[in-house]
């Protein structure tokens, strides 16, 4: 299999099969490089401590907490509290539980896992679990997007495909695949339904988060998110991962698995 161009400024090493792969075992394939998709970037406007031990799979602000889904068998964690600071509710997932993305939806809080098959909606005041429900393949990102009148979640599982779900019940309503130029976008991982109507995605394991239209599935955007740890701090870090809007804000929070920092940060021409 041909492997498919990086998007502009991302960095990834590649398997013998044709792959991207890092250490946890996932592999993407991102689709072809554009000129005519805009090229912007993350520019800095603050910075906030952050757990190196959190491997962030989910960010996602209520008000002034924020939420934080964490990843790793016997590590995997949801936490909420104030951006920064210690967290006021925390809850643990037991192995073989391998946590990912989360998103509020009223008085929910779904919270996916990887390769479990598993979903979990939980009390979003205390986190505490009220059920599972079960779907098909793998858990990636997840977000909760009101779009002309209408409710959905929106979920990746680390293709191009992007799986539409009913807030309430999780059952699979619809589903798009992500383009540029007609070529698959795959890796797509932490998602934002953001106040401006568009999905935000990190797409794994680079520094390159998407701008996606919710309702072609094109690739509106390209941000730039390179450089924003110090090189001492990225040799212990994993890629980018977790993009919250901040609310009353044109600005996004971002961090990364074990990275010791939180950036918050506007998307400018690059």
């Amino acid at each position: 299999m041909l492997v498919g161009a990086l998007l502009p400024g991302t960095v990834g090493a590649c398997s013998p099969g044709g792959k991207d792969v890092t250490a946890t075992g996932r592999q993407v394939h991102l689709g072809a490089d554009s000129h005519a998709v805009p090229l912007l970037r993350a520019e800095v406007r603050d910075t906030l401590p952050h757990d190196p031990q959190a491997f962030t799979q989910g960010l996602e602000f209520l008000g002034g907490s924020l939420y934080e889904s964490t990843g790793l068998v016997g590590r995997s964690s949801l936490r909420a509290g104030q951006p920064g600071k210690p967290p006021t509710a925390y809850a643990e997932l037991q192995a073989p539980l391998f946590g990912e993305g989360i998103t509020l939806s009223g008085d929910k809080l779904w919270q996916l896992t990887w390769r479990n098959g598993t979903a979990i909606e939980r009390d979003p005041t205390t986190l505490a679990e009220r059920r599972r429900v079960t779907y098909q393949g793998e858990g990636w990102g997840l977000c909760h997007q009101r779009l002309s009148g209408q409710q959905q979640l929106v979920m990746s599982d680390g293709t191009d495909r992007l799986t539409f779900r009913d807030p309430n019940t999780f059952k699979a309503t619809g589903s798009i695949n992500v383009r540029q130029d007609g070529q698959p976008v795959t890796g797509l991982n932490e998602l934002e339904c953001a106040p401006d109507g568009f999905i935000y995605s990190n797409v794994y394991p680079t520094d390159t988060i998407v701008r996606i239209d919710p309702s072609t599935g094109t690739v509106t955007a390209h941000i730039d998110a390179t450089g924003l740890l110090a090189p001492s701090e990225r040799s212990a870090a994993e890629a980018l991962n977790g993009i919250a809007a901040v609310p009353g804000t044109n600005l996004f929070l971002i961090t990364g698995k074990l990275w010791p920092r939180m950036f918050k940060v506007s998307f400018v021409a690059k």
